[in-house]
């Protein structure tokens, strides 16, 4: 399967299909967000966050690199720009091998660490509200999950 883009044209609309994206993975599956600073990536770990029954508010973990979240299955929610030079391990397999969902931003400084079996999503700024959101899967489990996003 190719990629599927959808258009969404408000912050709710993103919202909605990050909550139906959560209702559809599993544990150990790990979703790349890629897009420019203010794209809607964390808008979308917030929607897949409500999906997953989080009850925390969601950041970007820009500074801290990892922050957990618990919900119906833990959320691992990754910002990995401040590796971009850095050799730095802090146990990538633990996370993506884990119990729980990690979405990883930025992924492309981390790339030999990913599992080969991975969702990438790309965001591209359209205006104010509107976003083109592409779901590139990379593995059958992925390819099945975004056919059923509509």
């Amino acid at each position: 399967m190719s990629s599927k883009q959808i258009q969404t044209n408000t912050e709710e609309e993103t919202l909605k299909i990050a909550q139906r994206l959560a209702n559809l993975v599993k544990p150990g599956d790990v979703i790349t967000l890629e897009g420019d600073l203010g794209a809607g990536k964390t808008t979308f770990t917030k929607g897949l966050a409500q999906g997953l029954g989080v009850k925390r508010t969601v950041s970007s973990p820009t500074f801290t690199i990892v922050k957990e979240y618990e919900g119906q299955i833990p959320l691992y929610h990754m910002d990995v720009y401040r590796l971009e030079n850095s050799d730095e391990d802090i146990g990538f397999e633990e996370y993506f091998n884990g119990s729980g969902l990690t979405v990883v931003e930025w992924a492309q400084f981390i790339e030999e660490y990913l599992p080969n079996e991975i969702l990438t999503i790309h965001f591209n700024y359209i205006d104010e509200h509107s976003r083109l959101i592409e779901f590139k899967p990379k593995g059958s489990h992925f390819e099945d999950i975004v056919s059923k996003l509509g």
